[in-house]
């Protein structure tokens, strides 16, 4: 019977297993991922080298609807850490950037992604989600922690609703996309971007930083450049092109401008002198893994490039022409190159050339003077000669800056004045939430524009300053959103679809969207004097102690007649006799104290002529002895002298035990 029920349970256990099998297809088949990863190298004509790394992953599945959360639940390429705070908060879309410097739009034309200096946070939640703003502070906390940052500082005053700016970039349904009730934006401009943003967004990566492109991230060179940004970004896309289905897709960028003249003297670069290593291979769970190298303004063969790139690709948008040298990391020889190091060397060690002016760019600064009143004005510059351009401004000023709405201008520099299309403004709220103004503007072609308002200084509360108040209040950077109809100042042209490989070869549009930031400010408010507190606790603590310590002197200590002479005897040689233990010292003036009361000092001796002049003879008879002092001779007084330097020696051999007694006794035989 054993024999028997062997197979069978053989049999039960592989149908289990069978069953097992089945149930986990499906959820691996689900996982259904693509990773990739980019570097675009562009040497700039100011001879700042701009590096921006791209790594993309295509998840597909659909996150919106009620069944979002069952379908993020098998992780195999996209971050489970990311995926967990998406899932829990119910996000659409999110945009996440860490960013330290300023992006010069007149020298270095438009970024890949546009960052203002600091953290900016926006964020489009699922239409199901009910209490927007305790899911908005929830993911803030959550981000806070997963990526090191003080997004957990976000609150009521640094949030605003944006109305126009900040449109999906993913997929939206009907009203949705214009439905800003679930949009929420931030912007913390003091946020200061380090190490220790970049070490938990690299562990985000599939293959961390041990190979492929990340296998170039050097802290150290990353953030000593003049411009670094970290992003993070979120949003549904179109599996197919008719859009049948939506796939979730994450793009983590890091962009960096270096300036080569200014580390080494020499426009040359080269991934081992500014990276401080090589790329050893590609990363294993990349679909593509690729490197673009910028050679359109090397017509003229000012530098050269090593090694051989893989091959050359020519592109055109709307009549800009490209050239790019791509490396092809899955089929460079590594092993025969050791490593691939791109290197750039120019013929003159420094060759810079007048950057172009892109079409549109703007700087914005602070005006005003005093610590009551102030005012902000932007300059925008439209650049094209003949045609128009209709943007959409947006400022976020914090509520210690009371804006006056009636204070805003709008005009060009030769006094124009320029009436806005539309005009949206939220009014802001003493600790409660901030101001916004959004305006629709069409800049005149080749003109400048002035954009200016005025403003309050208001004044904190003393516990409301931060540790260093005399550094300054920051005002979050103003932004720029419009549509141009040319591609040549972009770095990279948008595309609808992910990776730099579509927005390089893949993009034939004819309108291309940009987001710009300006300059953030620095304003003073009213500060009291926070040394005050120390100075009057110093002056308190000095008063003090020299009133109250003299009166409790004067008031508590007892004051009593000490003779200096009985105090000190001896001498000074007697207190070292006494210091080093060698006994007591006696002088002439000690005289032994007789039994029944105090002797008086006057007293003393009454008869001097008593005295023998050696201890060691008898004294004379009581009927020789002088009737007193006045008569005695000369030869009597020098005797006595004479015997009191005797018992004065005597007297030094006594030792410290001695008693007074004994000398008492010593006293009457000499006499």
């Amino acid at each position: 019977n054993s024999n028997m029920a062997a197979p069978g349970a053989k049999g039960s256990l592989l149908f289990a297993f069978f069953c097992l099998l089945c149930n986990v297809l499906p959820s691996v088949v689900s996982t259904n991922d693509e990773y990739s990863e980019e570097l675009l190298i562009v040497p700039f004509r100011s001879g700042h080298v701009y590096s921006h790394f791209e790594f993309t992953t295509l998840w597909h599945v659909d996150v919106a609807g009620g069944e979002g959360r069952e379908n993020l639940q098998h992780f195999r390429l996209f971050p489970r850490a990311l995926g967990q705070v998406i899932t829990e908060y119910r996000v659409q879309e999110m945009h996440l950037a860490l960013t330290q410097g300023l992006w010069q739009q007149d020298k270095w034309s438009y970024p890949v992604s546009s960052a203002p200096p600091g953290a900016e946070l926006w964020v489009w939640f699922q239409r199901e989600v009910q209490d927007v703003d305790q899911a908005w502070f929830g993911l803030t906390n959550a981000l806070s922690g997963l990526f090191c940052a003080s997004l957990n500082f976000i609150d009521s005053t640094s949030t605003a609703i944006s109305n126009l700016s900040f449109r999906p970039q993913g997929l939206a349904e009907g009203l949705f996309s214009t439905n800003t009730s679930h949009l929420r934006y931030a912007t913390l401009p003091r946020e200061n971007v380090c190490t220790e943003n970049l070490t938990p967004w690299k562990k985000l990566l599939p293959c961390s930083t041990k190979t492929g492109l990340a296998a170039l991230f050097n802290a150290g060179q990353l953030y000593n450049t003049q411009y670094s940004s970290l992003g993070i970004h979120l949003r549904p896309v179109c599996r197919t092109d008719s859009c049948t289905e939506a796939s979730l897709e994450l793009r983590q960028t890091l962009s960096a401008v270096a300036d080569p003249p200014a580390m080494n003297g020499k426009q040359d670069w080269s991934m081992k002198r500014y990276f401080s290593r090589s790329l050893a291979g590609p990363c294993p769970m990349a679909a593509s893994s690729r490197v673009y190298v910028d050679i359109t303004g090397n017509k003229t063969s000012k530098f050269t490039l090593k090694p051989e790139p893989t091959e050359i690709k020519a592109t055109s948008h709307q009549g800009y022409h490209r050239k790019l040298a791509v490396y092809d990391l899955r089929t460079f020889p590594f092993r025969k190159e050791r490593g691939l190091n791109v290197d750039m060397k120019w013929k003159k060690e420094v060759a810079y050339d007048k950057p172009f002016t892109p079409l549109l760019y703007a700087h914005r600064f602070v005006t005003g003077y005093g610590q009551e009143h102030g005012g902000i004005m932007s300059l925008l510059y439209n650049r094209h000669p003949h045609l128009e351009q209709q943007i959409i401004y947006m400022e976020l000023v914090p509520w210690f800056t009371r804006m006056f709405l009636h204070t805003l201008k709008v005009e060009t520099t030769e006094g124009n004045p320029i009436r806005p299309l539309l005009t949206r403004y939220t009014p802001g709220r003493d600790r409660q939430n901030p101001y916004l103004l959004e305006i629709v503007l069409t800049l005149p072609p080749d003109s400048t524009t002035r954009v200016s308002f005025s403003f309050e200084r208001a004044f904190l509360k003393w516990t409301e300053y931060p540790p260093d108040a005399n550094h300054g209040f920051y005002i979050s950077s103003a932004v720029l959103t419009t549509v141009l109809r040319q591609a040549d100042n972009f770095t990279v042209p948008p595309s609808t679809r992910g990776g730099l490989q579509a927005g390089l070869f893949g993009s034939s549009s004819a309108e291309f969207p940009l987001r710009l930031h300006t300059e953030t400010l620095l304003i003073s408010l009213p500060t009291p004097d926070f040394s005050m507190p120390y100075n009057v606790i110093c002056l308190t603590c000095t008063v003090i102690a020299i009133a109250f310590g003299s009166l409790h002197n004067l008031t508590t200590r007892r004051f009593q007649y000490t003779d200096l002479k009985k105090a000190n005897p001896g001498g000074l040689r007697a207190r070292l006799a006494r210091l080093f233990g060698r006994g007591k010292q006696t002088t002439a003036e000690d005289e032994p104290v007789q039994e029944g009361g105090t002797q008086d000092p006057g007293e003393e001796n009454e008869d001097p002529g008593e005295e023998s002049e050696d201890p060691g003879e008898e004294s004379e008879e009581p009927g020789e002895e002088s009737d007193g002092p006045g008569e005695e001779s000369d030869d009597i007084r020098d005797q006595r002298e004479h015997s009191g330097n005797e018992q004065r020696k005597s007297s030094n051999s006594e030792t410290k035990n001695g008693s007074r007694e004994e000398i008492s006794t010593s006293d009457k035989k000499n006499r």
